[in-house]
């Protein structure tokens, strides 16, 4: 039976949310913060679909999407190098070396998560797309939805098919508690570092917050 090693990425496999760092390299800082102004009500109100929705209009409609994946490209590799906490590569490390497959399931960006799973060594990375028109340049919208809550277990169990596998699941939010619920062993990460090599699968619980 397969086993497949889910890891959420923002705050989990990295030390950080990258998807502000990323909206800046692309649009500056004041075009960013004015973005966030107009996207108070939402802020607010605590939908963060609809804020990362208007950030994306606002910020990339219009942008030719070679110039956008040439920044992601190089965002990737430094977030690859200086962004990730090395607890949770161990542990990625771990998974490999059972023969595990490994893959990223978030709400950033695949334009940036692509590479930085092959910078990793990742299998796949399931994230949020931005959509490209005809023209060769981003409409502003997004490729489908949000891959946060729920999303994230349909994007999953779609990469996994219909073949039994056996799910370890990492993530440090509200927007992972879908994830690791499907998981077969969920591990919720906090501030306390993990170990690289889980005594066993049963042990699991014990190593999350």
């Amino acid at each position: 039976m397969r086993t497949v090693a889910a890891f959420d990425f923002d705050n989990t496999l990295s030390t950080r949310d990258n998807v502000v760092p990323f909206l800046t390299a692309v649009a500056g800082r004041r075009a960013l913060l004015a973005a966030l102004v107009g996207a108070t009500p939402d802020l607010v109100r605590g939908r963060r679909n609809d804020v990362k929705a208007r950030l994306v209009r606002r910020l990339l409609a219009g942008r030719p999407e070679a110039d956008v994946r040439a920044i992601a490209e190089s965002f990737a590799a430094d977030v690859a190098g200086e962004h990730v906490r090395p607890d949770i590569v161990a542990r990625a490390e771990w998974h490999r070396e059972q023969g595990h497959e490994r893959v990223i399931v978030s709400a950033s960006f695949a334009c940036y998560l692509r590479p930085v799973a092959d910078h990793l060594g990742f299998d796949a990375a399931l994230a949020t797309e931005l959509e490209v028109g005809v023209d060769g340049r981003l409409t502003g919208e997004l490729a489908g939805p949000n891959v946060r809550g729920a999303e994230k277990v349909h994007r999953l169990d779609a990469w996994i098919g219909d073949a039994p596998a056996t799910v370890w699941a990492y993530g440090d939010s509200g927007g992972d508690r879908d994830l690791l619920a499907r998981a077969d062993h969920p591990v919720r990460v906090g501030r306390t570092a993990l170990d690289s090599t889980p005594e066993s699968a049963s042990g699991a619980g014990s190593m999350a917050r």
